[in-house]
């Protein structure tokens, strides 16, 4: 940051008082700008037994699948925010949505809040940052391409809580370098 959004004048990266760590301070009106991490909503919808999953037509990850999911915009619950992301990627509408995981990845700044929900209907379509969008059955996941760590980690909890038909909410943290799984 170089500018104050609040006056333009140049910001200062400094340990404001009371604080105990550096941030961007304006000089001249200053207003501390608290950088925070991102948070990310998003959803795995369900419809008979198979998951809706996106094929991204943008950057990171492009062509490669996940579930859909995006940044939460002001204004709007988490909730709110993984049913918009759903019908920006897949055009599909949802209902029965319960909180399913917080994910928080401290080395990017982002924490994933992950619902579980189902399908309103069986109709869905990719959105504008979809090339394809498809449900599938657990044997059809393809897990080597699945763009993201933190959707992998999702849908191997989710998979082995079907398995026990127990359905706990996740609260962990994803380190940068996981430990591989066997």
């Amino acid at each position: 940051m170089i500018y104050c959004s609040s006056c333009g004048a140049r910001v200062i990266e400094k340990v404001p008082d009371g604080d105990d760590r550096s941030r961007f301070v304006c000089e001249s009106c200053h207003t501390i700008h608290y950088q925070n991490p991102k948070i990310v909503a998003g959803c795995i919808p369900e419809w008979n037994g198979r998951l809706l999953l996106c094929r991204r037509a943008i950057e990171p990850r492009h062509g490669l699948w996940t579930l859909p999911a995006g940044f939460m915009e002001n204004g709007e619950t988490t909730e709110q925010a993984a049913a918009r992301e759903t019908w920006e990627e897949a055009r599909a509408r949802l209902e029965n949505m319960t909180l399913y995981g917080v994910f928080s990845i401290p080395h990017i700044s982002q924490v994933y809040m992950m619902f579980r929900a189902s399908l309103q209907a069986e109709e869905y379509a990719p959105g504008p940052e979809s090339l394809e969008v498809r449900l599938f059955e657990e044997h059809e996941i393809p897990w080597n391409e699945l763009a993201f760590p933190v959707m992998k980690l999702s849908l191997e909890k989710y998979y082995s809580d079907v398995k026990k038909n127990d359905f706990p909410v996740y609260v962990e943290n994803i380190d940068r370098h996981p430990a591989r799984r066997g």
